[in-house]
């Protein structure tokens, strides 16, 4: 039961918000304790115990740890700090990992049983503990407080991987209320829309081109392929993630923005700075940092730390030499950006270059192997011989809307004419309007998932 699911919307979430408003408040951490186990076993009765046992060790870890840290036994704690993030990198491995089969297969796992937002535990969990080993923050003594911020239904599926302290601080500070429901409804809904109308007709696109063999398929369809792909990825990615943040004020917890319209980025510095900023603000801070610390501080050795947590933040999206080879190009291309921007060659020219440098990592991303990226990159340039072909008049027809419609909504450009429109008569309409569109949008997204469904695409295997 995901969020962009039928049973979610109309039976959990109208249940859970009742429930949870209508209980007092000195038990809410509780109810939302319950309501989150409800939301694990709505996938299955195992998924629930792997969570809660998941989220005990790493429990019982952090009290060890600061225990150890009380008595200045430093080397004592690195122990089972060492031992749990071992643990938990292994785990999220084994389960991720197509190259870790062999270990499935030996510990006879059931093949069909996936720990769905396992990503994310794992960074939250890592940075817990890296954070009390470090004397920066408090074990939690309160298993439900602590429990919360592992497996809170709102945060599950697409976090995102905040600081415990921060997550303190929305658990002290929470605004309940009716006008906090009515933000929360309005961003769960916009997050909807970009899954159900954006991402799923977007997939049907890539779906069509990827079933054409590589080797066959003409320059304008590999181009319009990939760039369907990359605007998929990403309205995906946020959707669930305006959907988890909007969930997030329907109980009162304020998350963190995760996507700043990093497409059509004018730099890929900016790209990289806008795209999923939680996440990379957790390798920032747990991976770059304490490296280029650990160095000599020359310029070379910082940018090799640079490029190297954007490889691992390619290994966290996709575990495969894809995804490796995607991280460190993006990282690469931040580093040289640099360079050239001191020669003023990027201004005229920012958007395209910037696109051409994400689409091509995207194709590398995308791809089953290397060699299949290869080949995709090769009829992109028209190296099949055939540059229109007679499917992409098809799929130009079928899908062009769509893509002009996502290619606007993912950009900053209607957030912008509003702010700079102030106070005006167009900005009052808007506000008038907004219940009115924000209604029919939800009954459009909610009767589109009735008749096509929703695809997963990507999310579970986060």
């Amino acid at each position: 039961m995901i969020y962009s699911s039928l049973p979610f919307i109309f039976l959990f979430l109208p249940a859970s918000l009742l429930i949870y408003h209508a209980a007092p408040k000195k038990i809410h951490n509780g109810v939302m304790m319950l309501l989150s186990m409800a939301f694990c076993a709505s996938f299955s009765v195992k998924f629930l115990w792997f969570v809660m046992i998941y989220v005990l060790l790493n429990y019982i870890a952090g009290l060890i740890i600061e225990e150890l840290r009380m008595k200045k036994q430093n080397s004592w704690a690195a122990a089972p700090l060492s031992g749990m993030i071992f643990a938990d990198i292994l785990l999220l491995m084994t389960y991720r990992s197509e190259h870790m089969a062999w270990l499935r297969s030996g510990l006879k796992l059931d093949r069909a049983f996936f720990p769905v937002g396992i990503s994310f535990m794992t960074l939250s969990a890592i940075g817990y503990l890296l954070d009390i080993y470090r004397r920066r923050q408090k074990a939690e003594r309160n298993i439900i407080r602590f429990s919360l911020y592992m497996m809170m239904f709102p945060r599950l599926i697409m976090g995102p991987p905040v600081r415990y302290r921060s997550f303190q601080k929305s658990l002290r500070n929470r605004n309940e209320g009716l006008d906090s429901i009515g933000l929360g409804f309005t961003v769960f809904v916009k997050g909807l829309a970009k899954k159900v109308i954006c991402a799923d007709m977007l997939y049907s696109l890539y779906s069509s081109v990827k079933s054409i063999e590589v080797q066959e398929v003409s320059a304008f369809t590999a181009w319009f392929g990939a760039t369907a792909y990359l605007m998929c990825f990403y309205f995906t990615l946020s959707g669930f993630a305006d959907m988890g943040t909007g969930l997030g004020y329907c109980f009162g917890f304020r998350l963190p923005q995760s996507f700043n319209y990093p497409l059509f980025s004018a730099k890929v510095r900016t790209f990289a700075a806008k795209w999923h900023i939680q996440l990379i603000q957790w390798f920032r801070r747990y991976v770059t940092k304490p490296l280029t610390e650990l160095g000599n501080g020359s310029t070379m050795y910082r940018r090799i730390i640079y490029i190297s947590a954007w490889g691992i933040a390619g290994l966290w999206y996709k575990p495969d030499p894809n995804g490796l080879l995607w991280g460190l190009m993006i990282g690469t291309a931040v580093i040289a950006e640099r360079g050239l921007g001191r020669l003023k060659l990027l201004k005229a020219t920012g958007v395209i270059y910037t696109y051409l440098v994400t689409i091509i990592c995207t194709v590398i991303f995308m791809g089953d192997s290397l060699m299949y990226s290869l080949r995709y990159l090769i009829a992109m340039a028209g190296g099949n011989g055939v540059i229109l072909g007679d499917d992409f008049g098809y799929f130009f027809k079928s899908y062009i809307v769509i893509m002009l419609l996502g290619a606007y909504v993912s950009t900053s450009l209607f957030k912008n004419m509003m702010i700079r429109s102030g106070m005006s008569r167009l900005s009052k309409v808007v506000e008038k309007v907004s219940p009115v569109m924000i209604t029919g949008l939800f009954l459009l997204c909610t009767v589109m998932i009735s008749v096509t469904g929703s695809s997963g695409f990507i999310l579970f295997r986060l």
